[in-house]
């Protein structure tokens, strides 16, 4: 009895361990994916979406430049539009600048020249008795002044000259004054009155002599 039990013992060990009858014929790389979601949908859905980002920003990035050259078409309108008018006002103000250059050198000129009421009642105060003043007259570099001396020929040239100098020596006409001298015919015999005429040309500027007074 115990060599059969034996046996069938083995028996059944040897069944337990050996492979099924039938053979694996299956390919697993063929087998249908019977997942519920699909790897390859999460696949194809990262790449659309991915693909409508790019394409977005890629939308927003010609939207932002249309605008920007919209906006750029639009300056230049008005810029176009303006220039016209702006080329008139740069033109003006140019020349209103040149007016106001020629009306400050007219008044640096003026500034620059002693009035003529004092010039005129501080020639009479000082002036000789021998000296009487005929005319008066202003011009652009200097001032032209006229005048008979009374007296013989010999006196009357040394009166003229004497006047020449004091004019020199006066540190008030120097102020204004630089060059202090006879123009034109000096000093001369008027034939009408018999008396001798005189000229002086007092030029414009500060004296460099610093005379006295």
């Amino acid at each position: 009895m115990l060599p059969l039990l034996k046996k069938k013992t083995e028996a059944r060990s040897t069944a337990s361990v050996m492979p099924p009858w039938h053979p694996n014929l299956r390919n697993a790389s063929r087998l249908p994916d019977t997942k519920v979601v699909r790897t390859s949908f999460f696949v194809n859905g990262a790449a659309i979406f991915i693909t409508i980002g790019i394409l977005l920003g890629f939308a927003y990035q010609e939207y932002k430049l249309h605008n920007l050259n919209s906006q750029v078409a639009d300056w230049q309108m008005q810029i176009d539009r303006d220039k016209k008018e702006s080329n008139g006002f740069i033109a003006l103000y140019k020349k209103f600048q040149e007016e106001q250059a020629k009306v400050n050198e007219v008044n640096t000129f003026l500034r620059s020249r002693p009035p003529v009421s004092e010039l005129l009642m501080y020639i009479g105060e000082s002036l000789p008795k021998e000296i009487a003043l005929d005319a008066y007259e202003q011009q652009a570099l200097g001032v032209t002044l006229r005048g008979t001396v009374r007296g013989a020929p010999d006196e009357a040239t040394g009166y003229a000259t004497a006047y020449l100098d004091q004019l020199r020596a006066d540190k008030t006409i120097a102020t204004n004054f630089g060059e202090i001298a006879f123009s034109g015919p000096g000093v001369a015999r008027n034939p009408q009155t018999g008396r001798l005429s005189l000229q002086l040309f007092l030029k414009f500027g500060p004296s460099t002599k610093g005379g006295k007074k």
